[in-house]
């Protein structure tokens, strides 16, 4: 296909999706309560999914070799395993351009720090090509680094619309503990399509790293970090939020969460968690998943907010043993993935990690009840 062609498709491919979707995306509450739980790799570590702009769920992996595999069913089926980069460290991060339908991968050469190669896939990532970038650094001159973030996303709303923006991170001098308190999160963001990205400024809490962020109705960005160490005696045993009002630049009003936990709660170390907002136009519905547990990286479990991150008030078990790392997307309305979940974590696995996918519907996660009895009044 030919550039112009696939240009077209594309922007056809987006007016299909957007008119299919009805008001409020009443799919979301259909039919009996879905669940299952799939193995796609066996091996390595690090998980990221995201939805393609067609409905393909895009699974990406590993600490070795930088993987990915695909379904364009939904999750029935999943085409073999396609090796991106060897060596390859999974940088997170990965962001489906919602103006063009392009996916972004972030492919570190090894443990940060370390180089790092961005890959872009036009065909909702059945191939994929090395691309040169730019990433600017932060306001303390620093360049980030890319591992382990949630998924990136583009903004919907205001004057930054289009606006491609991910989680990122600052290792100070290392990733060796005596470092951590010269750690921070923040997040890079491009306008003209990932040629050249901005580095936001640091995320008000020193001792974090890796992160997740989601965008409001109403253009807020919500920002939920893990924190390694405590710096200013806050509880580093659960999440920290911030909120970003200028498209991702800044972020202010610096909480812990009271609901969510950052891991195991015996120790100081935190966990990378997965998070996303649901496409049920005019609703801040988001999921997290993270771990429940006293001790050990076990209990896998996911949250719901219905008002946009204030509150937390569902909450079920996905997975009783191991669970580490976690990734969340939502599939797309007029494509197999319609109204479902997708979970992709580390579960229990030799030699290393089981790449899982769980996926479900809201029905699930309700015991099916109706998202609208959650709703704040």
């Amino acid at each position: 296909m030919l550039p112009k062609q696939r240009l077209l498709a594309n922007v056809l491919l987006v007016l299909s999706l957007s008119c299919s979707q009805p008001p409020e995306t009443e799919f979301w509450n259909n039919g009996e309560p879905v669940f299952d739980v799939q193995e796609l790799f066996s091996s390595e570590r690090f998980p990221n999914v995201v939805t393609a702009l067609d409905g393909t769920i895009v699974a990406t992996w590993g600490n070795k070799s930088y993987q990915v595999r695909r379904s364009e069913d939904g999750g029935k089926t999943w085409q073999p395993t396609q090796t991106i980069a060897t060596p390859g460290f999974q940088g997170g991060g990965v962001i489906v351009d919602e103006e063009n339908g392009d996916i972004l991968a972030f492919v570190e050469d090894s443990h940060p720090i370390s180089p790092m190669t961005m890959y872009r896939s036009k065909d909702h990532g059945k191939t994929w090509t090395a691309e040169k970038t730019t990433i600017l650094p932060d306001s303390l001159g620093n360049i980030p680094s890319m591992h382990m973030n949630e998924h990136g996303i583009t903004l919907r709303v205001g004057a930054n619309k289009g606006r491609l923006i991910r989680p990122t991170r600052s290792y100070g001098g290392g990733n060796e503990r005596e470092f951590w308190e010269s750690h921070y999160t923040n997040a890079i963001y491009s306008d003209d399509g990932g040629k050249t990205w901005q580095t936001s400024t640091p995320f008000p809490a020193m001792g974090t790293g890796e992160a997740t962020l989601a965008e409001l109705a109403d253009g807020t960005i919500y920002y939920n970090s893990r924190r390694h160490l405590s710096t200013d005696g806050l509880n580093p045993r659960m999440r920290y939020i911030a909120w970003s009002k200028d498209g991702g630049h800044t972020y202010k009003d610096l909480s812990v969460s009271e609901e969510l936990p950052d891991g195991d709660q015996n120790r100081d170390y935190g966990l990378m968690a997965g998070l996303v907002r649901l496409p049920i136009e005019g609703h801040d519905i988001l999921l997290f998943s993270n771990i429940e547990s006293p001790e050990g990286r076990n209990h896998g479990t996911v949250w719901a907010s219905f008002d946009g991150g204030k509150t937390w008030p569902l909450k079920k078990l996905v997975e009783e043993g191991g669970f580490a790392y976690s990734s969340l997307t939502a599939g797309r309305a007029g494509t197999p993935s319609e109204g479902l979940i997708y979970l992709f974590y580390e579960g229990a696995g030799h030699p290393s990690s089981a790449g899982k996918m769980a996926i479900f519907n809201l029905p699930w996660l309700t015991d099916g009840k109706d998202w609208k009895e959650f709703l704040p009044n």
